[in-house]
């Protein structure tokens, strides 16, 4: 259990935390959501120790240990499976000893040694590591490249595996998405569903946030406000509190009518009927997030262009591609109106062609033909760093247009948060995601009348996500969206496109049936990783009815396997159950009053109570590493 009780945290000057409580119970996966700056990452640091509140008393009982994602790698030489297994401490320990009495000698330790690696699950470690890295996208051949080898954003991947790997009882969690892509964020939120401790993670990723807490801990105001349920419960709920105040509920009424006149306004029209369509669905979702982020400071719209040409773009038999070799081969027409979502994994080539739309890749073969009026909006993260940074937001609107009254400018980079002297301050010192929306607020003055966004959100908090969404709700243009905030894609594009294999194909189904999709690739691709070492080992496989055999005896193997593992799970619980007994009476045995001449009777009970649930232990554990041992055996006699 955490407790925060009354505390107060000061940081560079600003109030973050005045006099706030909570209780986390043991076992809650918690979601921490508030406004940028609000003290998110302050308080996991608290957690961490690397921060003492000001005022207040903070107690929590790490039992098997706290873990938590490092921002920095020092191991640049270690491989990456190594890297990984370093996460397990005592792990390493174990194995450390093991190594040093099999040097000195002293084998009269290794029994006891290899029984605590037994416990750790030593022999399985290696296995589970790689797992973590197959899940977080690394593919099989580059598990023994050196950590130095990897690009930064691979290299947060390895951290995170690296505290995934950790055994602990709290697993603090910062914007841990932010370097993946969707494939491994599915298979991030299948992980820490199952993980049995207590949760805390920050996220903007609400789809994320839904699928993995229990409960929300909100900080607002200097205060934790804690809600039972997941993100979407969470915005219900705090709507319904905002809506009682009159000013909230009158601002949610307008954006309310401003949606529904979207989609009157487009139902009409039969080009549009599919965008419409699209937006209905959206809007009773968005409605409740609206009313929940009444008191955003973000609220924006994408001009309508002055002139629109019909196709916009199009790519004829177009091959796409670095240094003369083909990673793309399509074709693309580009309507007025298209909303489009690409999907794939990473390096398929989505932000290859978002390039070669944005006129920075030339093709390899093929034509590209452009209309007339085409306007195109491109947003990617390496143009943040094109900015100017000795510029205020004001003035890079300003060199835009020139003309433009400096209350309109303003007025406009208002509701992209840049509100009086914001607009004036140049951007040196930005973050991250004042550089984002400083970037969104140049292509939304130019009045794009097609949009080209590869991974629009990464700095963005959950307010400013939503202002997002609902302004490319009301944007009469296309629109190609490269994203991994999955509520982004669902509640703007209309059609779904996935980048595989080469190609680039219209997807029939919606995320959840990409899911699936990606569940059952992952396992093709371990049953193919699975072949590949059997032909290492010389069991080539050369015909489709080998294969067909190999699937079989797998299927049986792990049958066989079923019951041997059920056993000793149930093993390893009544062994559980027996180890916590034994501590609540070693507990009352630990009592001076026990040992007095009134309490005889009871402490002789005491005693035979202690000495049966020791030989029940013996047995059962025996019991247990037998079930074990039996489980190794199959699994390496098996075919």
């Amino acid at each position: 259990m955490i407790t925060l009780n009354s505390i107060s945290l000061l940081r560079s000057g600003k109030l973050l935390l005045e006099n706030a409580s909570t209780t986390i119970h043991s076992g809650q996966h918690v979601g921490l959501v508030g406004a940028n700056g609000c003290g998110k990452s302050s308080l996991l640091a608290l957690l961490t120790g690397d921060l003492h509140p000001d005022k207040g008393e903070l107690s929590f009982d790490k039992g098997r240990g706290l873990a938590h994602m490092a921002q920095e790698i020092d191991a640049l030489d270690r491989n990456a499976v190594d890297y990984v297994l370093d996460g397990d401490i005592e792990l390493r320990r174990i194995q450390q000893s093991i190594f040093d009495a099999e040097a000195s000698g002293a084998h009269e330790k290794l029994a006891d040694l290899h029984e605590q690696l037994l416990r750790a699950d030593g022999y399985t470690a290696r296995s589970r590591a790689e797992q973590l890295l197959n899940g977080l996208g690394f593919h099989h051949d580059v598990l023994k490249k050196n950590v130095r080898d990897f690009s930064g954003g691979w290299r947060m991947r390895l951290n995170l595996a690296k505290t995934l790997m950790c055994p602990s009882d709290i697993l603090l969690l910062d914007e841990p998405t932010n370097h993946l892509d969707l494939d491994a964020i599915v298979w991030l939120e299948s992980f820490l569903k199952r993980y049995p401790g207590t949760l805390l993670v920050i996220s903007h990723d609400r789809d994320f946030l839904d699928a993995i807490t229990d409960h929300i801990l909100h900080i607002e105001h200097q205060t934790l406000f804690q809600y039972r349920g997941n993100y979407s419960a969470f915005e219900r709920t705090r709507a319904e509190r905002l809506q009682q105040q009159q000013a909230a509920y009158d601002k949610q009424q307008k954006l309310r009518a401003h949606m529904e006149k979207f989609v009157e306004r487009f139902r009409a029209k039969a080009t549009k009927a599919k965008q419409a369509q699209s937006r209905l669905k959206a809007l009773a979702r968005l409605e409740d997030i609206s009313a929940a982020h009444v008191d955003s400071p973000f609220s924006f719209v994408f001009p309508q262009a002055n002139k629109m040409s019909s196709p916009l773009l199009v790519l004829d038999k177009a091959e796409l591609g670095y240094g003369g070799k083909p990673l793309l081969t399509l074709n693309l027409n580009i309507q007025p109106g298209s909303r489009i979502g690409l999907l794939g994994a990473n390096g398929a080539g989505k932000s290859t062609l978002i390039r070669a739309l944005a006129g920075e890749l030339p093709l390899i073969s093929g034509q590209v033909h452009q209309g007339e009026h085409l306007s195109i909006g491109y947003f990617a993260q390496h143009q943040l760093e094109s900015l100017d940074f000795n510029a205020s937001p004001l003035l890079h609107l300003q060199r835009l247009s020139p003309d433009a009254r400096e209350q309109e400018l303003r007025n406009f980079l208002g509701g992209f948060g840049f509100y009086g002297d914001k607009a004036l301050e140049t951007i040196q010192g930005f973050s991250g995601g004042e550089k984002a929306r400083l970037a969104l607020a140049i292509i939304g003055w130019q009045k794009p009348n097609l949009l080209l966004l590869d991974e629009p959100t990464n700095h963005l908090d959950l307010d400013m996500r939503l202002a997002l969404t609902m302004a490319l709700q009301s944007f009469e243009g296309a629109m190609i969206l490269v994203s991994h905030d999955r509520n982004l894609i669902r509640s703007t594009t209309d059609e779904l496109y996935l980048v595989h294999d080469g190609r680039v194909e219209e997807y029939i189904g919606d995320l959840d049936d990409y899911s699936q999709w990606l569940v059952q690739l992952r396992s093709k691709e371990r049953n193919e990783q699975r072949e590949d070492k059997n032909e290492e080992k010389g069991e080539v496989v050369s015909s489709a009815q080998q294969k067909k055999e190999i699937r079989r005896l797998e299927a049986e193997r792990r049958k066989a396997l079923r019951p041997l593992k059920q056993k000793a799970e149930k093993l390893e619980s009544q062994l559980e159950e027996l180890q916590s007994s034994l501590a609540d009476v070693d507990e009352l045995l630990s009592a001076p009053s026990i040992y007095e001449e009134v309490a005889k009777d009871q402490l002789k009970e005491y005693l035979a109570r202690q000495t049966e649930l020791r030989r029940q232990i013996n047995e059962v554990e025996e019991e247990w590493m037998e079930a074990l041992e039996d489980i190794e055996n199959a699994e390496m006699n098996s075919p």
